[in-house]
C-alpha cells in the first residue's frame, strides 16, 4: 500500500511539475509570442521575458521581430518610352502588428513575402511604366526607391506588415538593347560637349575682340600723348634756340658750333680733306674774321 502511494505521489508530482513548465511562456528579444486558446489569438506578448499561458488550453506560437530581408526576383519592366529594363531588387520589412500578421497570413513568412513580391513587383511596373528610361538610370541614387515606396504607400497595412526600404542591386537594359543606348547616349553626350565648345569659343572670340578693341585704344591714347610731347619738347628746342639767338654774347659761338656741323657733314668718303677759300664763310670764322 505505502508503495502503491509513493509510486502515485511521483506521477502527480511530474504531472505538476510537467504542467507548471506547459504554462510558461519565454519571450525572446527577436520575436513575438502569440497566446492562441482553441486556434485564436488571445493576446500577444512583444516585451522580452516570462510570461504564463493556461496549460492544454492555450499554446504559443512565435514571430520574428527583427528587420528582415526579402530579395525580389529579377523582373522584365517598360518605361514609357517603351524601353524594356531589367529589374534586381531587394526589400527591408518588418512585421508591426504580429497578430494582424497572423490573422491575414496564417503566421506564415512564407504567404508575406509571396504578398511583398506581387505589390512590390506592380509598384516598380508602375512607376517605371510611367517614367523614361533616361530618367530611371538617373535616379538609381535614391529617387526610384522613392516613389516605388510611396507607390505602395499604406497597402501593407492590413497585413501588419510595414515596408522599411526599396533598394536597386541591378537596374539594367537587355544584352540586345545596350549596344543602340550606350550609342545614343554617346552621341547625346558629343552634342552636349560640341555645343559646350561652341560656346567656349564664341566667348573667347568676344573676349579677344574686346581685349583688341582696348589695346587699339590704348595705343592710339600713347601715340597721342607721345605727339604731344614731341611737340612740347620741339616748341621747347625753338624757344631755347630763339633766346640763344636773342643773346649776342651766345650768337658768335652758336655760329660756330653750326659751322663745324655743316663742315661735318660735307665730309663724305674716306676723304677727310676739306679746302676752303677765304673768302669762304666757314673759313672766315677760322680766321676769325
Amino acid at each position: 500500500m505505502k508503495t502503491t502511494m509513493k509510486v502515485l505521489s511521483v506521477f502527480i508530482l511530474i504531472a505538476l511539475l510537467f504542467t507548471g513548465a506547459s504554462s510558461i511562456v519565454i519571450t525572446n528579444e527577436n520575436e513575438y509570442s502569440l497566446i492562441r486558446q482553441f486556434g485564436k489569438i488571445d493576446h500577444v506578448v512583444a516585451n522580452a521575458g516570462i510570461s504564463f499561458k493556461i496549460p492544454f488550453i492555450q499554446s504559443v506560437d512565435t514571430l520574428p521581430k527583427q528587420i528582415l530581408l526579402y530579395d525580389l526576383s529579377s523582373s522584365d519592366v517598360i518605361t514609357s518610352d517603351k524601353k524594356t529594363m531589367i529589374c534586381d531588387s531587394y526589400i527591408l520589412w518588418y512585421i508591426s502588428d504580429p497578430q494582424k500578421f497572423a490573422q491575414t497570413l496564417n503566421s506564415s513568412l512564407t504567404n508575406a513575402e509571396s504578398r511583398l513580391d506581387a505589390i512590390v513587383y506592380n509598384s516598380t511596373k508602375n512607376v517605371i511604366s510611367s517614367t523614361t528610361q533616361d530618367d530611371v538610370i538617373s535616379g538609381r541614387d535614391g529617387q526610384l526607391s522613392a516613389a516605388i515606396i510611396a507607390n505602395i504607400g499604406n497597402s501593407l497595412d492590413q497585413y501588419g506588415i510595414e515596408l522599411l526600404s526599396f533598394e536597386t542591386k541591378k537596374l539594367d537594359l537587355p544584352s540586345d538593347n545596350k549596344a543602340a543606348v550606350y550609342e545614343r547616349m554617346i552621341s547625346e553626350r558629343d552634342n552636349i560637349a560640341a555645343t559646350y565648345t561652341a560656346e567656349g569659343s564664341s566667348e573667347a572670340q568676344m573676349i579677344k575682340n574686346t581685349t583688341d578693341k582696348e589695346v587699339t585704344v590704348l595705343l592710339s591714347e600713347a601715340e597721342k600723348q607721345a605727339s604731344i610731347l614731341i611737340a612740347e619738347g620741339e616748341a621747347e628746342y625753338m624757344r631755347i634756340l630763339s633766346e640763344a639767338y636773342n643773346d649776342e654774347s651766345k650768337q658768335e659761338f652758336y655760329s660756330f658750333v653750326r659751322s663745324l656741323d655743316a663742315l661735318k657733314a660735307s665730309m663724305q668718303g674716306g676723304n677727310k680733306t676739306v679746302i676752303l677759300s677765304p673768302e669762304s664763310p666757314i673759313a672766315q670764322i677760322f680766321y676769325g674774321r
